[in-house]
């Protein structure tokens, strides 16, 4: 399994908005693609002047389907952001592969 990280800066002033438009749109746009089995987001918690960062961790089984992602379908739904928020909001991505996995009983 492979987590596609986006770690996203959002200035506080569109902040109720990007989060809105997140789940509401760009998220439902990115699960439908269906590379990725699911999608969290996670608020970063450190203090900042500038902005909140937020996480958003999707789940891939493998790196095909990251490749067909990043070829097929991240460029259009990265211009749509753009178009949306413009320099409002700075991202940079990684991709992690989980190595092991643990649970509460380990």
């Amino acid at each position: 399994m492979y987590i596609y990280n986006v770690t996203v800066n959002v200035e506080k002033g569109i902040l109720d908005e990007w989060l809105t438009w997140m789940e509401e749109i760009h998220i439902p746009e990115v699960l439908q693609t269906k590379m990725f089995e699911n999608c969290q987001i996670n608020r970063v918690l450190v203090e900042e002047e500038q902005g909140e960062t937020f996480a958003i961790q999707y789940l891939a089984k493998d790196r095909d389907r990251l490749k067909i992602y990043s070829e097929k379908f991240a460029p259009a739904l990265k211009e749509k952001t753009r178009e949306k928020f413009g320099d409002q909001l700075v991202a940079f991505r990684t991709v992690l592969q989980v190595v092991k996995t643990f649970d509460s009983n380990y």
